[in-house]
């Protein structure tokens, strides 16, 4: 059973959500656990997270849940902007895109699942809400990026991957931006949202273009979010989620 180690952080203040109902998963981004820590930790930084998990498997708790981290910035998700007020963070020791992007170790998923599987017996996060920094931020974050193990997740009952694997899911290319956004992504920057989207589900090809195999995949997911339905293919009037 995880015990994570106190390691206070002053960034912080009052949620204005009712409920937390979401999950934000990053990557830290920077060259060590340490220096993320010490950066979490700065008062000047104005920045923090919930949890932080070294590579180590580590858990450290940096900020209550009942109160609000700093940690999504702007960004959105189905249509709600203040992602902080309604979210816990959880930051993963990796160097980053920027400093030597590598894979995420057994360890640190390992308590990654575990403390998720506490969060959501203590908060009602559901599936669709476990998100990365790059799914609520799609033109500023790329985090925890195209090597995260969703699918690893999802067999632990946390988030959705609604694939068997990177089997081949064709469709015809129209009308994905409306289905993004049903999904819950912002769709304000059509080539950002896509490649959020692509980063996460379909880590194999990340270049924003709406090709069958992406359209697909988006087919499948919004599918998937519709208990006891099949993939949709075609929508009429308003569709409620």
């Amino acid at each position: 059973m995880i015990k994570p180690i106190p390691r206070p952080s002053p960034n912080h203040d009052e949620r204005r959500a009712d409920v937390v109902d979401m999950l934000v998963i990053h990557y830290t981004g920077m060259q060590s656990g340490e220096a993320a820590l010490d950066r979490l930790c700065d008062p000047a930084a104005k920045v923090s997270a919930h949890y932080l998990i070294d590579e180590d498997g580590t858990v450290y708790a940096l900020v209550h849940e009942a109160r609000r981290a700093w940690h999504a910035g702007v960004g959105s998700w189905r249509g709600h902007a203040d992602i902080n007020s309604r979210s816990i963070g959880i930051e993963l020791v990796n160097p980053g895109h920027e400093f030597g992007y590598r894979p995420f170790p057994d360890a640190q998923i390992d308590s990654l699942i575990e403390l998720v599987q506490s969060l959501l017996i203590r908060h009602p996060i559901p599936a669709r809400n476990v998100v990365g920094h790059s799914d609520v931020a799609p033109t500023r974050k790329t985090d925890p990026g195209e090597l995260f193990p969703w699918l690893r997740l999802k067999s632990y009952g946390i988030g959705l991957w609604p694939f068997s694997g990177e089997e081949k899911l064709d469709c015809l290319p129209q009308d994905s931006l409306r289905r993004l956004a049903l999904i819950g992504y912002d769709i304000t920057d059509p080539v950002a949202a896509m490649v959020a989207f692509q980063r996460r589900f379909r880590p194999s090809l990340i270049n924003g273009g709406n090709d069958v195999e992406t359209a697909g995949r988006i087919e499948r997911l919004l599918g998937a979010l519709r208990p006891g339905t099949a993939p949709v293919v075609s929508y009429e009037g308003q569709f409620l989620i």
